[in-house]
């Protein structure tokens, strides 16, 4: 029965205490011996301890922090085959590193509010990230209320809109979740105290109208509602290209069924997936983490504060609202006010007619390399907070960004490779031999696709140096995933195939288990009927995609979903699978931009949807929902969303006026769609035999496969040959694939990006630590928060009305440069000349 009161009391053992419908107890909890599964658990949080009995229990346990603990006394050969220990990425990594994961002796363990000192039957997370986040015990309290899906289906509605109206602005505006995490709060807290306390019946359900005080797990339903809502489908971009571009339109039952079926099939490999993405201790997901430290914080009864650090005195939750508040009143001075903060590129202002120096130091098409930024939409707009990736993560991108988008780019731009001299420096732009922009409608024949006759007479396809190199590290980051997975993980996840039924479990999914899981077939049936929706939409319409290229497609994104799973779950980076499906789809059916735009989606984006699901399934797994409740509310709200985007989308580009035009005076300019048509044109319409084959002008990049290959080899033969050398940190799959996003990010949101993770997730980490397990997952997400609390105000109050920046010295000159205009480059060439090869 939705809604059923019940005490918010913690669950005193693993196989705990049965509550009514979806939270019922299921037939796991018999396979837990009582011995191990009975579990002490305290009303706070979870925390990290030194062993600190030669100080007297009581008074070492007042402290809210400490350092890395020890490892436990527990012999590794204890530990059945599968289960989960040691460190998972590199096992040549040094004994206490904290990049190293590693089992705790439960006796270590202690909570944030206990002042009791240590137990011996405590247990909590053998990881200490999990540990600075995660309550260690669970609360028998309602969550698949009627007050949780109204609140959720709500914020489903305005966060899937706002955030579709954005997507068309540069850059773009985004709501995230953890908006919806904060504005669910009051809301709930309005409910509990306004709405009346009496049941009613829906659809034959009885419901409490008011259930009693709002609770963490209802506030947690409505948050995984709102993250896998508020991300833009990417089948909005083939909508986009399709109607802007390309002027073709389907209708609107095509767009519909195209958007259901790529945002939701995934669900069905994130169904197989649990066992090995979500169930063990150590697919930590980090990004979660954030959320779930804010989540706790909000609802801390009682919190012992640590004088010792700064903030320490206050409760939590009330640093994260400093926090937001000033970050919300900091962005009007780079965002609106002075606006050269944003990009602080000073030597474009003093040369802002120089291409190389616009070229070198430029912050929007250079290199940046004095990467100076005061605005936090530079540092986190495109590569998300820098607290919360690991360091080793962090570090590992940052140094590929060094080496390829910096050195490598330099060198080939100023060598004249691929004509570069012609070509800006860095963008997400398609240029002809000319230097102007390609003109795909002189070679598009009247079915969309090419007219070769057309195509030679006109000209090949040029882009920009780092728009080049973007495709040579997507070649090498898939090799590179591939062969990394498999001398670092190949063990692990055969014997997780193996024995994920019988291994032991953390203290995470021991208190899970009292909870019905959502049966495989659950996941399986919705995998089929939305399978069945995704071949309507490729074969109903003339779409040029083959029925057997569709299920190539989806086997890409099946195999792929495991290996970028594990990275994802440790680094919280994604590999990107775009490139690789473009580059095989361009092969085996050349000349097809829509079905090209159709197998990209299908192949890339089921797998990235697949590990959102998993991702969001693990912060469900840490917030103990059950199971049953969490299918429910991710594929509702999913399917909610898909109309209401579609909705939106035709809305916009049939009410503002320019869309889509660079020179759209609000900034609606279509960043998305026009670098998902550029791509079209590059692997769809022009294919890849044109662009990469041998004897084609970016042939060079198809060595990148074979760097890809070999990289993690060398790392790994040079970790075990010198086992205490930097190599043991390297991880090739972030090295080539970790800066994704350039273009149309620069190497200065990655190298600012960089440079803060390295002070909050290195320096303050390992010298401040009682700080950063308090408070530095809060310090992120109120710095987001804040953030889209700026944008959102300046967008609305001065935008939309038409109300200019201040017009003075601070706003104007970024303006006069090169770099902001998008023409720093060396050589421009006269009217009716061109450059190029003569033939192609």
């Amino acid at each position: 029965m939705m809604g059923r009161k019940a005490s918010p009391r913690p669950s005193g053992t693993a196989a705990g205490e049965r509550i009514a419908g979806d939270d019922s107890t299921s037939e796991y909890e018999s396979d837990l011996d009582d011995g191990t599964a009975k579990i002490r658990h305290r009303p706070g949080g979870p925390n990290i301890s030194h062993n600190e009995s030669r100080n007297g229990a009581a008074s070492s346990m007042k402290r809210r922090l400490s350092d890395w603990v020890e490892s436990g006394s527990r012999n590794d050969n204890d530990y059945e085959e599968g289960e989960e220990r040691e460190q998972l990425l590199d096992p040549n990594l040094p004994d206490g590193e904290t990049i190293e994961l590693r089992r705790m002796d439960s006796g270590s363990l202690a909570s944030f509010d206990d002042e009791s000192g240590p137990k011996v039957n405590e247990e909590n997370s053998p990881y200490e990230e999990v540990r600075a986040a995660v309550r260690n015990y669970d609360e028998d309290i309602p969550c698949n209320t009627l007050r949780a899906w109204t609140i959720g289906l709500s914020l489903v509605f305005i966060g899937a809109s706002v955030n579709t109206l954005f997507s068309l602005r540069q850059p773009s505006i985004g709501l995230g979740a953890l908006i919806a995490q904060i504005i669910a709060w009051p809301l709930g807290r309005a409910w509990e105290r306004v709405v009346p306390d009496r049941q009613i019946q829906i659809f034959g359900l009885r419901c409490d109208l008011n259930p009693g005080p709002f609770n963490i797990k209802e506030h947690s339903i409505i948050v995984v509602m709102a993250s896998v809502s508020f991300s833009v489908a990417y089948a909005t971009d083939i909508i986009l290209a399709q109607l802007v571009f390309y002027k073709q339109n389907f209708g609107i039952i095509f767009q519909l069924v195209l958007t259901i079926s790529t945002q939701s099939l995934g669900y069905g490999i994130a169904g197989m997936m649990r066992k090995f993405l979500v169930y063990p201790a150590s697919m930590i997901w980090p990004e979660n983490l954030a959320a779930v430290a804010l989540m706790n914080a909000m609802y801390e009864k009682y919190e012992a504060p640590d004088p010792s650090v700064i903030g320490g005195r206050m409760p939590r939750y009330r640093w994260f609202g400093i926090v937001t508040f000033f970050s919300a009143i900091y962005y009007f001075i780079p965002g609106f006010f002075a606006q050269c903060l944003s990009v602080f590129a000073f030597l474009t202002w003093m040369a802002p007619q120089n291409p190389i120096v616009n070229q070198l130091f430029g912050g929007n098409t250079g290199l940046s390399l004095i990467p100076i930024t005061f605005d936090w939409t530079q540092i986190a707009g495109y590569v998300g907070s820098p607290l919360v990736p690991p360091w080793h993560a962090i570090a590992n991108t940052t140094i590929g960004v060094v080496l390829f988008y910096i050195v490598l780019a330099a060198f080939l731009h100023y060598t004249g490779a691929w004509y570069s001299q012609f070509l800006p420096m860095s963008d997400s732009s398609t240029y002809d031999n000319t230097g102007g922009t390609y003109n795909v409608s002189r070679i598009l024949t009247p079915e969309f696709t090419l007219d070769e006759e057309a195509y030679k007479k006109y000209s090949p396809i040029f882009i920009s140096t780092t728009f080049a190199l973007s495709y040579g590290l997507s070649f090498a980051a898939i090799t590179a995933l591939i062969v990394y997975t498999y001398l670092h993980h190949r063990k692990v996840i055969w014997a997780q195939y193996k024995n994920s039924t019988n291994e032991k479990p953390d203290i995470h999914m021991k208190l899970m288990q009292k909870y019905k899981e959502a049966p495989s077939w659950w996941y399986m049936s919705l995998f089929a009927i939305v399978l069945a929706l995704g071949f309507m939409s490729v074969l109903a319409y003339p779409t040029n995609l083959t029925w057997w290229a569709f299920l190539l497609a989806v086997g890409i994104s099946f195999v792929f979903s495991l290996p970028i799973g594990i990275i994802q779950a440790v680094t919280n980076h994604q590999i990107g699978l775009n490139v690789l499906t473009e580059f095989i789809y361009g092969y085996i059916q050349p000349g097809r931009p829509l079905a090209l735009m159709l197998f990209k989606t299908y192949g890339y984006i089921t797998m990235s949807q697949a590990l959102s699901f998993v991702s969001d399934l693990k912060f469900g797994h840490y917030m103990k929902i059950p199971p049953r409740t969490m299918f429910m509310a991710q594929v509702v709200a999913t399917t909610v969303s898909c109309f209401i985007q579609v909705g939106v989308l035709n809305f916009a580009l049939g009410n503002i006026e320019g869309i889509c035009d660079l020179t759209q005076p609000q900034r609606f300019t279509c960043p998305g769609g026009r670098v998902f048509f550029s791509a079209s044109v590059i692997w769809g319409l022009i294919g890849p035999s044109r662009v990469f084959s041998p004897g084609q002008i970016y042939s060079g990049l198809l060595i990148f496969f074979a760097l890809g290959a070999a990289a993690p080899i060398a790392f790994w033969f040079a970790a075990r040959r010198w086992p205490q050398s930097p190599a043991k940190y390297l991880m090739a799959p972030l090295i080539f694939g970790g800066a994704g996003a350039i273009p149309p990010a620069t190497p200065l949101n990655y190298l600012s990006w960089g440079l803060v993770g390295y002070v909050f997730q290195h320096l303050v980490k390992k010298h401040h630590f009682r700080w950063w397990s308090r408070l530095n997952y809060l310090t992120s997400a109120g710095l987001d928060l804040g953030l889209a609390l700026g944008t959102l105000v300046i967008f609305f109050v001065f935008t939309l009305n038409e109300i200019e920046a201040p017009r003075w010295w601070g706003n104007e000159v970024v303006t006069t440069t090169m770099d902001y205009q998008g023409k720093a480059v060396q050589i421009v060439l006269p009217p009716g000349e061109t450059f190029g090869p003569e033939t192609w």
